[in-house]
């Protein structure tokens, strides 16, 4: 049978992931593939310590560059994670000749311009999809499955970290930090986990789902993120009282000139998908303009999950090179892409219905200015539950509004923020789907 010599560089979780899935599966994939699957070398600075997966002996390596000058690895799997070290390996691997898998999306979405670039430069395939989504298989439905539609909206739970402390905060009632110390001793979330919880992560896998929808790479720094660190369990019950739960979504929405490209906490109407969306959980629902709704859940991270990706794409590309196709797909999927960039919508322009949560002085009038500067702003109100009790020494005041514009909302909340009857910073979240 022939053989696909693989080189893995970086032993982490997903690395020993993509490895478990490559021993343990080997007659599934030998069989669906012609052909056996070799990892030849795997690359790490830690080739010592015990991953519950045992190389075959002279496998391991500290040095990626025995990977990348070995003239019989035909495929480069980079999972070491980072930026500029990983860049500099993919680039070299490409140089020689060599296809490359990796899972790196905070390098596809900074940097991924210049090595898509480099893969149809030195005329090798560049595949990730791993990047987003973990076990889901999002990259290749946009490359294969709906290519005949124009996507006109995503929407998704892209950060199973994120999400998994807020259905702490929901479930549970623990407050923010307290979930996010749980998520870090379970392993769910780095110590500490700031490109999760301010939105960052799911921005970078935004951008990625955005570059193949449009065949262009998108500036990550254009897409408006916002995290979850200044939510509390308060909001999440006077979100439930309005008949909603609070999600983080990643919302992408085709304006025909432009599109609204953004990361946020949202008020999901408890009835809607996204709502049943829990713990470490992803789920991506996508629109064509033939094809209509589509939905696509499943778990976003882990060894597992990640390492089934990885191997995928390491199939697709063990499948070209079997069969001796030497035509290569641009890592974006367009062979012709449109030729300027995509113009983002600053988050000032967005329409959208808001909840807002002020602290209080306990006293009469408050309720009648803050309505009237909301009025100045051409900011209409729909609903509000005012309470009595105290929490933290304030009378918490809480709204939804009919449809306003953004840039209104922040106007107000700039000039409510200077009002001596208001003791802390107001809460804002979008409400509905954007």
């Amino acid at each position: 049978m022939p053989v696909i010599n693989v080189g893995i560089v970086g032993f982490g979780t997903v690395g020993a992931g993509t490895v478990e899935v490559l021993y343990e599966n080997r007659d599934i994939i030998s069989n669906k593939v012609g052909c056996e699957i070799l990892i030849k070398k795997i690359a790490d600075l830690d080739i010592l310590s015990d991953r519950g997966i045992a190389p075959k002996p002279g496998v391991l390596t500290k040095d990626a560059m025995e990977i990348i000058n070995d003239p019989e690895i035909q495929i480069v799997v980079e999972l070491i994670g980072g930026l500029e070290k990983a860049k500099d390996f993919i680039l070299m691997a490409m140089e020689r000749g060599k296809h490359v898998v990796t899972a790196n999306k905070a390098l596809l979405a900074e940097y991924g311009e210049e090595l898509y670039h480099a893969a149809q430069k030195h005329r090798v395939n560049l595949a990730f999809e791993a990047s987003v989504g973990g076990g889901i298989p999002i990259i290749r439905a946009l490359r294969d499955g709906l290519s005949a539609n124009r996507i006109t909206t995503i929407m998704g739970i892209l950060n199973g970290t994120s999400n998994y402390i807020l259905t702490e905060m929901t479930q549970k009632g623990l407050p923010y930090k307290e979930a996010v110390r749980k998520a870090i001793d379970l392993g769910i979330a780095e110590d500490p986990p700031t490109l999760d919880v301010d939105g960052t992560d799911a921005a970078h896998k935004l951008a990625i789902l955005i570059s193949m929808t449009f065949g262009i790479p998108v500036p990550f720094e254009s897409i408006y993120r916002e995290g979850i660190d200044k939510l509390t369990p308060e909001d999440i019950r006077f979100a439930s009282q309005f008949g909603y739960c609070i999600k983080v979504l990643a919302i992408m929405k085709n304006l025909g000139d432009r599109i609204e490209a953004r990361v946020h906490p949202t008020m999901v109407p408890l009835d809607h998908i996204m709502a049943n969306v829990n713990g470490a959980y992803n789920a991506i629902y996508l629109e064509g303009d033939f094809v209509g709704p589509n939905l696509y859940y499943g778990l976003g991270a882990g060894r597992k999950p990640t390492g089934s990706a990885v191997v995928s794409d390491i199939i697709y590309l063990a499948r070209q090179i079997s069969q001796g196709i030497n035509n290569i797909v641009p890592p974006l999927a367009h062979a012709r892409p449109q030729e300027r960039e995509i113009p983002i919508q600053p988050i000032d322009a967005l329409n959208s219905l808001y909840y807002f949560r002020f602290s209080a002085i306990d006293r009469p009038g408050v309720l009648s200015k803050i309505s009237g500067i909301l009025g100045e702003h051409g900011i209409s109100i729909s609903s509000v539950i005012q309470k009595g009790r105290e929490i933290n020494g304030s009378v918490p005041i809480v709204m939804l509004t009919h449809e306003a514009r953004e840039s209104g909302v922040l106007q107000a909340l700039s000039q409510m923020d200077r009002l001596d009857v208001l003791t802390d910073k107001t809460v804002v979240i979008r409400v509905g789907e954007g």
